[in-house]
């Protein structure tokens, strides 16, 4: 069972990037000159009361009587451990004194006095200084939150220059894969910065040329095969008109026809290959011709025009499609019922009743010399579908294959149904691909 998956641009993935690596930046910096200002602070203080305690101590060693001034102590009880380790020794010394409460640190000086005693002095760290620290940490916060939107924005601004190139490759490559090879990827992405972008659009551009190069050689032989099997062919059909009657000449000529049917057909999927076909345009009403062509094609089949519609199209490729669906759906949609069409504007709708498409069609679209699933006669070259959806091509038209629901369900008799798919306007390149919306 595949994961949960959670899809994101490339330009928000981008800028959530630059914008974590730029708080992690901008609070490391921050902190680092937060300690730094505050440790420089402190030596100052501490250098100061250095400074006032040693001023002090010559005033009490010069006066008399001797008396401790300028907030100097003697042998103060509350003097920190550590400098009255130092006092010991015979060192005079500071010591930044923290306390628990989160208030403000007492800075003290201590100095040894000839006789034994102790001078100190201790203040609290400057109120200037602590809101010199203030201001500080506000400055680093709103440069902080600064660079994290700028980060944010610059991420967003880059990723979609690169989401936008990425876009306009897979659009392109879209169209390559419809049929257009004319479309070269590396010319829509554009631009003038040169990066992976271009690279995979250089790599998707040669895929398609050496797929074109291989789908144009495979053609060729396909055509060069089918027009020397041509000639072949048709003296072995004429030959067969001149055996004596009887049921081995019938066996004959019926297969030395199904050949001369094969080869047409393959020579014709090998011209649609080649996107040299041309529509000749007429103006037509779909139903009324659909129902006549219908009529003589299958006799059996149920025509319903739901309403009228006038279109621009070939009247022959039209017929040529409604002959291979009408002869795909006889073949393999045998069925409890007769073949339905069914015209609605530009939509001619064409429905059997047997066990439907197979899922290799419906999922990849037809496929020649493959035939599908046995449930279907698993007789034929595969050709008919393909035909019609290289005329339906040609039209600019769209040809869609589907399965009606099952029997069983409600309002579900089975069956498969094709949908062609007229355009509004008359094609105006070979192959062109009308926008249609699906109400099916």
């Amino acid at each position: 069972m595949n994961g949960l998956a959670l899809r994101t641009g490339v330009r928000w993935k981008i800028a959530v990037a630059i914008a974590a690596v730029g708080a992690l930046i901008a609070v490391t910096l921050s902190l680092v000159v937060h300690n730094a200002a505050r440790v420089s602070m402190l030596d100052n203080a501490r250098e100061v009361q250095m400074w006032r305690l040693i001023s002090a101590q010559r005033v009490y060693e010069t006066s008399k009587p001797k008396e401790p001034r300028f907030g100097t102590k003697i042998n103060d009880p509350a003097l920190p451990p550590q400098l009255d380790q130092l006092m010991r020794d015979g060192r005079r010394g500071t010591y930044i004194q923290e306390h628990d409460d989160g208030g403000p640190p007492d800075v003290w000086a201590a100095v040894p006095l000839a006789n034994g005693d102790v001078l100190s002095l201790h203040v609290p760290f400057a109120d200037r200084s602590a809101t010199i620290m203030k201001d500080l940490d506000r400055a680093l916060i709103i440069g902080s939150v600064s660079v994290v939107f700028g980060g944010c924005a610059l991420g967003v601004l880059i990723g979609g220059q690169l989401s936008r190139r990425l876009r306009k490759a897979a659009a392109a490559a879209g169209r390559v894969a419809q049929g257009n090879t004319g479309v070269r990827v590396r010319d829509a992405v554009g631009g003038v910065v040169r990066d992976e972008t271009d690279e995979l659009a250089r790599a998707i551009d040669a895929l398609t040329d050496a797929l074109n190069e291989r789908i144009e050689a495979e053609r060729r032989v396909t055509a060069d095969i089918a027009h020397e099997l041509r000639t072949p062919v048709t003296g072995l059909l004429t030959a067969a008109e001149l055996l004596p009657p009887g049921r081995p000449t019938e066996l004959v000529r019926d297969r030395a026809q199904a050949m001369r049917t094969l080869v047409e057909d393959v020579l014709e999927v090998a011209r649609l290959d080649s996107a040299s076909e041309r529509a000749e345009l007429q103006e037509i009403a779909l139903g009324e011709f659909v129902e006549r062509r219908v009529r003589a094609l299958d006799p059996d089949a149920v025509v319903r025009v739901v309403h009228e519609s006038w279109v621009n199209t070939d009247p022959r490729r039209l017929e040529r499609i409604l002959g291979n669906l009408l002869a795909n759906a006889a073949k393999h949609g045998k069925g409890p019922g007769p073949v339905e069409v069914t015209v609605e504007g530009r939509v001619v709708r064409v429905r059997d009743h047997g066990p439907g498409f197979p899922e290799a069609l419906l999922r990849e679209g037809p496929s020649r010399f493959r035939t599908g699933s046995s449930d279907r006669a698993g007789q034929g070259h595969g050709l008919g579908l393909t035909i019609a959806s290289g005329q339906a091509r040609v039209l600019g038209a769209r040809l869609t294959f589907r399965n009606a629901a099952p029997e069983g369900t409600p309002g579900g008799a089975g069956g498969a149904v094709a949908v062609l798919w007229l355009p509004e306007h008359a094609p105006t390149t070979t192959g062109s691909f009308p926008v249609l919306r699906l109400a099916d």
